[in-house]
């Protein structure tokens, strides 16, 4: 939602945050791989060290890197069709990392499942309806898409690592999980109509 409300605000930062990376010659699939190897580092280094803020700040800047591929492949006159496939599933890849980091040091496996679950869902949801008829990407501003449930999981690592309070991990957790789900559902609703519209012109 805010990616989609707010893209006329963040496409320019993201521009001016990927000149290096153009300037060092960087392919959008590079930028993309190394925001995947970021992720996984920092979520490794979350299995040692189990500082839940530390893991929220590392996070946060590795996000931050991945999101600067589509910037990359602007600036570079590199959009592809694969290019955008990969990127796709590198983010799907990234949150089960994220949030099975989560998982395994907190224990909170049913919670982190459920989380999980509710955001393939919701990016399911869309991509299975592009199936059916052509979707306009912009045109799905809903209440917790992937920019969302990032900045999200960042702010409630840090404020669990702060207070120290695992209640709030797990509550923060059960959150996430209801806000996936209700998007997902969100998301099939536009979908029904889209379709049910659809099938009524048809003669």
């Amino acid at each position: 939602m805010i990616d989609g409300l707010m893209k006329d605000v963040i496409d320019p930062l993201w521009e001016r945050m990927a000149q290096p990376l153009v300037r060092a010659g960087l392919t959008p699939n590079q930028v993309t791989a190394a925001g995947l190897a970021l992720i996984l580092l920092a979520s490794g280094a979350y299995l040692l060290h189990q500082s839940a803020w530390v893991f929220g700040l590392t996070l946060a800047v590795a996000f931050a890197f991945d999101a600067l591929d589509g910037a990359v492949a602007r600036q570079r006159g590199m959009m592809t069709k694969l290019g955008g496939y990969f990127d796709a599933m590198v983010d799907r890849y990234q949150e089960l990392v994220v949030l099975g980091a989560i998982a395994w040091v907190s224990g909170h496996w049913a919670l982190a499942l459920l989380g999980f679950s509710g955001a393939m869902l919701t990016s399911y949801a869309k991509a299975r309806t592009a199936i059916e008829v052509p979707v306009d990407n912009a045109a799905w501003p809903d209440l917790f898409e992937r920019l969302e449930r990032v900045i999200y999981l960042c702010v409630m690592l840090v404020l669990v690592g702060v207070t120290g309070a695992d209640w709030l991990l797990a509550s923060g957790l059960a959150l996430y999980a209801a806000l996936c789900h209700f998007t997902a559902l969100q998301r099939m609703r536009r979908a029904a109509a889209l379709l049910a519209a659809v099938d009524a012109d048809k003669p």
